[in-house]
């Protein structure tokens, strides 16, 4: 799977409790909680953060979003 384009916009903090609250422009995205929240914090602190908080809210591209209009059951 190839990524067209590359994710920005997001941005992530950690809250006392231990969850953690991504956001999107501004907007939250999502809340990790428990064992997910304490992997994500692992792994954005040793890698792409942006590309990894597009994956794990579902928001990013497949690549395959021209053929998927052009199909004529999304006609």
């Amino acid at each position: 799977m190839r990524l067209v384009g590359t994710p920005s916009g997001f941005e992530w903090s950690e809250r006392k409790d231990g969850s953690v609250v991504i956001t999107h422009h501004g907007q939250v995205a999502t809340v990790l909680r428990g064992r997910r929240a304490t992997d994500f914090v692992e792994d954005a602190e040793s890698g792409d953060d942006q590309e990894l908080m597009a994956r794990v809210t579902g928001n990013y591209r497949h690549g395959n979003e021209r053929t998927a209009r052009n199909h004529p059951r999304n006609r």
